[in-house]
């Protein structure tokens, strides 16, 4: 079995994959940069079209208080408040660190331009430009990682387990996915920066590398999974006419710049209803978004494809022209007239708020395994204030790269019992079900239904235990019956049988969080149980028991350790 050797294990190459490797090369450590997709071109950063929030006050007084008091309002009362006042007070620093690469943050008058954004009290959310801010951003940091001495990238390789000995972490087993072959990663620490899970959705935004691997990798070693039963629906996905080329979520930017109407299909305004300002406005938060499409349309009241429409016909063509520049003449070819007709738009699986449990450090209980980006869950509670994402990613990418180089010294506890790991690995894979893509398609197709039916926006008992059911007989009866017949190269079917397999996991760990929260707050509505309990604001913790079954635990939640500065502070 090939064998490298490193100090710091990064796994995922987006945006907080990058920020990490870039933190820990700085701190003086080796390290290997691996994604199973093509380092700095998969993810969720890369595809993130909109504004990145950070209280930068160059245009009106803010304070990174005021942004954190922002974020734990959205979250509805289950933010752990340390991390939330870590990405707040972080984010200008890093924010001012990507201008310093030359990002290219749009600026007027010398000033980086700042804009509204929902569940925001002033503009503070900074962008490249509305359509492009994630692929700069990304391009930013391959570069930083392309210029960055001790940064080794592997491309194509999937990172299919750790290796753990004695409660510490002593590398990784990959898979090259050229060959099929294993590859051990001896490193002093590892950070896990591959995103969330929202492609376990039927309708999602997600990379096709947003199935969870973070999270079951993190369960399987020993790590504690937190707030799982939160998703993030987006509100306004594109839904209808059909939209070739271009992002499904895109629309947000231009409704909240130019003030796109949200309408129910009798073209009225609805937010109103559902407790919430929002015409003249268009900034209600998300869930609540999310929710009042949802119950319009349960009542007969939903557009002709089951969403909303989204109307900018009241505004007039040159100040669309203006706004949206050659993205008009994109949705023509899509034939799409904007001062015509509305589009339609509904909820789609866009962000998981949960994620691996981890401290101030980045640092989950297991020694030397680290998190960061989505991959780590609690900062943002039940719902994520609009914005915080791409920071999200800077932030905790950077914490966590710096906090794993610590470990760079560290003896290496690789043994060559850990190469027996891997062969059990790829035999266990390989086994005698001889399965074919066509049964996994199937199995991920089925699992994705399943996650949009019962554990998606309106939940209740019955669906929930349905679907837990079903998804522990795929993981435990189904999935080792369809391990692939091993080829010599190019072994895909083994990449999505060892990735259908962290899905499952991740399936499984939203949908008994789920269930076991019975009261409605945030992204979390069961129909059964439609009123917030303040009893129940605290945090939910998962972890593997001994035998593979997942144990659900309550944690109180973590205040914030500063005090709230005053506003004249940002002057």
């Amino acid at each position: 079995m090939p064998e490298l050797d490193t100090d710091v294990l990064v796994v995922g190459a987006g945006g907080a994959g990058m920020y990490a490797a870039v933190a820990a090369a700085r701190a003086g450590a080796r390290v290997v940069l691996a994604d199973k997709s093509l380092v700095g071109r998969g993810g969720a950063t890369i595809m993130a079209q909109m504004t990145v929030a950070a209280a930068v006050g160059e245009w009106e007084p803010d304070h990174w208080t005021h942004h954190l008091a922002d974020t734990v309002e959205a979250g509805r009362g289950l933010c752990d408040e340390r991390l939330a006042a870590i990405l707040c007070e972080e984010a200008p620093v890093r924010i001012r660190e990507m201008d310093s690469w030359r990002v290219g943050w749009a600026r007027e008058d010398g000033r980086m331009r700042a804009v509204m954004a929902p569940g925001h009290k002033i503009p503070r959310c900074v962008y490249v430009d509305f359509l492009n801010t994630g692929p700069a951003v990304a391009k930013t940091l391959r570069t930083r990682v392309a210029q960055g001495a001790g940064i080794a990238r592997i491309s194509g390789l999937s990172i299919a387990d750790l290796v753990v000995h004695d409660g510490r972490v002593a590398g990784a087993v990959g898979i090259n996915l050229e060959d099929g072959q294993p590859v051990g990663i001896a490193a002093a620490a590892v950070i896990l920066a591959a995103g969330g899970l929202t492609r376990l959705f039927r309708r999602n935004s997600a990379s096709a590398n947003m199935g969870g691997d973070a999270y079951a990798l993190a369960l399987n070693a020993g790590a504690e999974l937190i707030d799982m039963e939160f998703p993030q629906f987006f509100p306004i996905g594109h839904l209808a006419p059909r939209l070739v080329g271009m992002d499904p979520i895109m629309w947000d930017p231009f409704r909240y710049k130019l003030g796109g109407r949200l309408l129910n299909g009798r073209m009225e305004e609805f937010i109103e209803n559902y407790g919430e300002r929002d015409s003249g406005v268009y900034t209600a938060p998300r869930d609540i978004t999310s929710y009042a499409i949802v119950k319009e349309c349960a009542a007969g009241r939903g557009s002709p494809n089951g969403g909303a429409y989204l109307s900018f016909e009241h505004i007039p063509e040159p100040e669309l022209r203006l706004a949206f520049g050659p993205v008009i003449d994109r949705l023509a070819k899509n034939g799409i007239d904007l001062t015509k007709r509305p589009v339609e738009v509904a909820p789609i699986a866009h962000y998981h708020m949960g994620g691996v449990r981890v401290d101030e450090r980045m640092a989950t209980r297991v020694e030397g395994l680290y998190a960061a980006g989505e991959a780590v869950g609690g900062a943002n509670g039940a719902n994520r204030l609009s914005g915080n994402a791409i920071p999200e990613a800077f932030v905790f990418g950077e914490r966590a790269g710096r906090f794993a180089a610590q470990r760079k010294d560290e003896p290496r506890a690789w043994r060559s019992a850990d190469d027996a790991q891997a062969g059990r690995l790829v035999e266990r894979a390989h086994g005698a079900g001889g399965g074919e893509a066509a049964g996994l398609g199937a199995l991920l197709r089925e699992l994705q239904a399943l996650m949009w039916d019962d554990v998606g926006l309106l939940r209740t008992e019955h669906g929930l235990s349905r679907a837990l059911g079903r998804i522990r007989e795929m993981r435990t009866d189904e999935l080792p019956s369809l391990a692939p017949r091993r080829k010599a190269h190019f072994d895909h079917a083994l990449l999505d049988w060892l990735d259908l397999g962290a899905s499952l996991l991740a399936a499984e760990s939203v949908a008994l969080a789920a269930l076991d929260r019975r009261e409605s707050r945030g992204a979390h509505q069961r129909e059964d149980h439609v009123a917030t309990d303040p009893a129940r604001a605290r945090n939910q913790v998962l972890r593997l028991s001994a035998d593979g079954a997942l144990d659900s635990a309550w944690a109180d939640i973590v205040a914030a350790p500063h005090a709230r500065a005053p506003l004249e502070a940002a002057e």
